[in-house]
């Protein structure tokens, strides 16, 4: 299944050539029993004995969060030990310990760094102040650049991309055009390399609502929207995923907007969900599902003997709910119907919206290439859906939504 253009194939080679390090990008709330996520970091790093340099930079009680993920890391087998370089934590001088020799002599002789979650902008604040590299950051490339892991959770995942959510909690809001440089976006540290957009939490809370204009802006092609207590390891061009679910793959390659449109619209974006055990090529486009998946047949919705097993009557009101987008998916490869609806808006309309009547219907529609598998075997059901079509069209929509039928 091909998904990317020549020039963007060329861009994505040179990336993945210049990109020595392997990132491993996980989409927060990730359980300490996650042996999947956990060991494959110490793997990743050399296996039993790997040196990792644990960043709580981002964590609200540092002390805590870096000695958990430490725990975590070593119970697998690691020597991970906390670099105490975190604005909130007590007691440390944060400035001396940026600069400090000895932690960046640590640092550099670790294979792997781990940034735990947070506030993403503590990171960037921290380690690359105005767009400057400081010499901790300097020493973490090192790592990357000399073939080593840097991992990240939540907000530890946000920073993976050259350009990132910096606060932006309200899928609506960026929909409708309110977001601001170094308030809702801003400059992330870009250890993906510079054509792959990242999200966290994605599927959770409903985050394609925010990944689309941001896409669209920052002039990306491709996206990853990573799943809680799941992970995508890049490594070059190759995308594995791992962990409880999955990630949302967001091609844009032939996607475009009616610029007369007042609000944000899209039309022939492409969606895959790559589910745990999947292997995704950057380059070349082709999807490789997981060894389980592959016993079952293929859905094609162009075969002679494709029978969908799905309903096709649901209209979904709230297609940024909680994993929707998915479950939309499924049921356009595996029902009858040639299209499914989705709405993204907001029932009671916040103080300051300039447009509250404001919506966007999203529109999934079955279109050349759309294929996926289903499996039962690890006791859900687990679909991998391919090249699904979307069109986002900005609507109005009745304040309010219902009104009471009274008596006469």
């Amino acid at each position: 299944m091909k998904f990317v253009k020549p020039l963007l194939l060329a861009a994505l080679l040179a990336a993945g050539a210049a990109q020595a390090g392997t990132a491993i990008v996980i989409g927060g709330a990730l359980k300490t029993d996650n042996d999947a996520v956990w060991q494959r970091i110490v793997d990743e790093a050399g296996g039993a004995g790997a040196r990792i340099a644990v960043f709580a930079t981002a964590a609200a009680n540092p002390a805590r969060s870096g000695a958990q993920i430490a725990a975590a890391l070593n119970r697998r087998g690691a020597q991970a030990e906390v670099i105490p370089v975190a604005p909130r934590l007590a007691g440390a001088d944060l400035a001396a310990n940026l600069a400090d020799p000895a932690l960046i002599a640590q640092v550099k002789a670790s294979r792997a760094v781990f940034f735990s979650g947070g506030a993403q902008e503590l990171i960037v604040d921290t380690l690359q102040p105005g767009g400057q590299p400081t010499a901790m950051l300097k020493a973490i490339r090192e790592v990357f650049d000399g073939g080593g892991v840097v991992a990240g959770t939540s907000a530890g995942a946000a920073i993976m991309s050259r350009m990132m959510f910096r606060d932006a909690q309200d899928n609506l809001d960026i929909l409708k055009g309110r977001w601001r440089e170094r308030r809702e976006y801003d400059r992330g540290l870009g250890f993906v390399g510079p054509d792959l957009f990242i999200d966290q939490h994605f599927l959770k809370r409903g985050r394609i609502g925010r990944m689309l204009p941001a896409m669209r802006a920052f002039g990306y092609r491709l996206g990853l929207g990573v799943e809680e207590d799941s992970a995508v390891v890049v490594k070059g061009t190759a995308v594995d995923v791992i962990g409880a679910r999955g990630a949302l793959l967001v091609d844009l390659s032939d996607a475009s907007s009616d610029a007369r449109l007042p609000h944000f619209n899209l039309r022939g974006a492409r969606l895959s969900y790559l589910d745990r055990g999947d292997r995704h090529d950057l380059a070349t486009g082709v999807t490789t599902p997981a060894a389980h998946k592959l016993r079952e047949p293929r859905i094609d919705p162009t075969a002679s003997d494709y029978k969908p097993y799905l309903r096709a009557d649901t209209y979904f009101l709230d297609i940024l709910g909680d994993n929707t987008l998915v479950t939309a998916m499924a049921q356009l490869l595996d029902s009858p119907a040639p299209e499914v609806r989705g709405l993204a808006w907001r029932a009671r309309p916040r103080n300051g919206d300039a447009a509250p009547d404001v919506g966007f219907e999203f529109r999934l529609y079955k279109g050349p290439g759309l294929t996926g598998w289903f499996s039962g075997a690890l006791g859900g059901e687990d679909y991998t859906v391919l090249n699904a079509r979307l069109d986002v069209q900005p609507v109005r929509v009745a304040t309010p939504f219902v009104t009471p039928i009274t008596a006469p």
